[in-house]
């Protein structure tokens, strides 16, 4: 379904993973997202390089499900099992109906990603999530990530970032609404869709994601890959 929730104004104040949102997710987030498609394809690859057998995988913020499917479908490896938590009730029913049939062996949760506890990992992605929660408690949620992985498992991050240098920062956002625009989508509608951002969406720059993963204790990190100001990072304990 085509994404057209800002396209006329209205008094949304903070952007909210509703039942509306979850029927246009996968349109919005194609349209929004610069590489979108390239990320979830390279879970693929990642599952097969860093999944282990006999392990939990776990999706946080599963929204409608990509993530976890492209695990599944991809995954060379046996005896796992796929842990999906989102705390949108909206999202939980559709990722669920998304897995259904398509893959095996796997658990839809709908809860805070902070209050999980995370056992027997080898992989945990954190797609477009980490973002929305608190500055303040990132730090401790890489933390908890890190000590319920096994030695060798990998957090996979994909977030949006900003930029130290004003001038990147200004190109690489006029660069995004560019990609928003080329994707059909009005100046009322990113506008709309911005302010509604605007206190629930705040961004790291890279630097800060990989000192967050140093600090855990991971013993490498880096930025696989990037499109314009959105980023995925790969840290291996």
């Amino acid at each position: 379904m085509r994404d057209k929730i800002f396209t006329q104004k209205n008094d949304l104040v903070n952007f909210t993973f509703d039942a509306q949102v979850a029927a246009v997710f996968d349109d919005m987030v194609k349209r929004s997202v610069p590489g979108y498609q390239t990320l979830i394809e390279m879970m693929g690859l990642l599952v097969k390089t860093y999944g282990q057998n006999n392990t939990n995988y776990y999706d946080l913020g599963t929204s409608t499900g990509a993530v976890s499917l492209a695990l599944g479908l991809n995954n060379t490896h046996k005896n796992n099992k796929i842990i999906a938590l989102d705390n949108s009730p909206d999202m939980v029913r559709k990722c669920q109906a998304n897995l259904k049939g398509k893959i095996t062996n796997f658990e839809v949760i709908c809860c805070d990603i902070q209050d999980i506890y995370f056992d027997n990992a080898s992989i945990v992605v954190l797609n477009l999530s980490l973002q929305f929660i608190s500055p303040k408690v990132r730090q401790a949620l890489i933390d908890k990530i890190y000590q319920g992985l096994n030695a060798r498992g990998a957090l996979i991050s994909s977030e949006k970032i900003h930029f130290d240098n004003t001038q990147k920062q200004a190109e690489m956002a006029n660069l995004h609404l560019d990609f928003k625009r080329a994707n059909g989508y009005s100046e009322l509608e990113i506008a709309s869709k911005r302010q509604s951002l605007e206190n629930i969406l705040i961004t790291d720059t890279s630097k800060t994601h990989l000192k967050r993963f140093k600090k855990a204790g991971f013993s490498q990190s880096f930025c696989y890959f990037q499109c314009l100001n959105f980023a995925s990072f790969l840290a291996v304990k």
